[in-house]
C-alpha cells in the first residue's frame, strides 16, 4: 500500500525492536541471536551488530546480557506512552505554550521543537504551540526554560482547529493500512516489520479527546493489533529459545 513506509529488517533493527518491546529492556544474547534466526539473520551477524551497538552507546553489556542505554530508554518511554497514554477527562480547555526566551542558540531551538513534538503539541504559528489539555505528562526542562504556558479555549469549533493542526485523515489512512497488512501478513518477519512500523506510527498519534476525532478513529484498533503481535512474538521467542 502506498501509504505505508516500511523499513527493511537489519540485524540492528531486529535487536533494537526486540529490546524496545520487553520490560525491562534487557535480554541474554541467546534470545537476541534467536530473534535474528527467526528472520534468517546469522548468529555471527547478530553478534557483530551487538558489539557495534555497545561501541556506539546504544547498548550496555553485562554478564552475557544486553540492555538499552538511557537515550533508548527514553525512546521506549515515549513508545510506552503512545501505546498506553495517560489521559484525564477533558473539560474543553487547551494548553498553550508561547516561546518567551530570547536569543536562543540553534541547539536550544532544535531541542525545544523535538520536546514539543514528544509532548504532542502542535505549532499554530512560529512561537506558539497548543493542544487540548487532556494528557498527563511532565514537561522537560528545556520546555519550561523557554516557554510560558497558558490555559485557553478556542472561540471557533475546536474540532476544526484540531484538523488544521494535525493531518487526521492521513494518520487514519496509514493506521488502517498498517492494521490490515498486519492481519494479512503470512510470516513472522512480515508481521515484525509491520508491527515496528505501527509502533512508529503510534508515536505520531496526537491523542486527542474523543470529541475531536473523526468517526471510527483507528488508534485503539492499531494498538490492539500491536499488542497481539507483541504477545505472539514473545511466546514464539521464548518457546524457540527454551526448546
Amino acid at each position: 500500500m502506498d501509504t505505508l513506509e516500511i523499513r527493511p529488517l537489519t540485524a540492528r533493527s531486529v535487536v533494537l525492536s526486540t529490546l524496545l518491546g520487553v520490560h525491562p529492556p534487557r535480554l541474554p544474547a541467546r534470545y537476541l541471536v534467536r530473534a535474528g534466526d527467526l528472520f534468517g539473520i546469522a548468529e555471527g551477524t547478530i553478534r557483530v551488530a551487538l558489539s557495534r551497538m555497545v561501541t556506539s552507546g546504544d547498548l550496555v553489556q553485562s554478564d552475557g546480557t544486553y540492555a538499552l542505554t538511557d537515550r533508548l530508554l527514553r525512546r521506549q518511554a515515549r513508545q510506552d506512552e503512545s501505546r498506553r497514554p495517560r489521559t484525564r477527562p477533558w473539560d474543553g480547555s487547551w494548553e498553550i505554550a508561547v516561546i518567551t526566551a530570547e536569543r536562543r542558540p540553534a541547539a536550544d531551538r532544535a531541542a525545544l521543537r523535538q520536546a514539543m513534538s514528544a509532548l504532542r503539541l502542535a505549532e499554530l504559528r512560529e512561537g506558539t504551540w497548543l493542544r487540548p489539555a487532556n494528557l498527563v505528562r511532565p514537561r522537560p526542562e528545556t520546555v519550561v526554560r523557554q516557554c510560558t504556558f497558558l490555559d485557553g479555549r478556542p472561540e471557533a469549533d475546536p474540532a476544526a482547529l484540531a484538523r488544521t493542526l494535525w493531518d487526521l485523515d492521513g494518520w487514519t489512512a496509514t493506521a488502517r493500512a498498517l492494521r490490515a497488512s498486519i492481519a494479512e501478513a503470512g510470516t513472522i518477519a512480515e508481521r515484525f516489520t509491520l508491527a515496528a512500523a505501527a509502533l512508529r506510527h503510534l508515536l505520531d498519534d496526537p491523542l486527542l479527546p474523543p470529541g475531536l476525532l473523526p468517526p471510527d478513529w483507528p488508534g485503539p484498533a492499531l494498538r490492539a493489533a500491536y499488542e497481539r503481535f507483541e504477545k505472539d512474538f514473545a511466546d514464539l521467542l521464548t518457546s524457540e529459545v527454551l526448546t
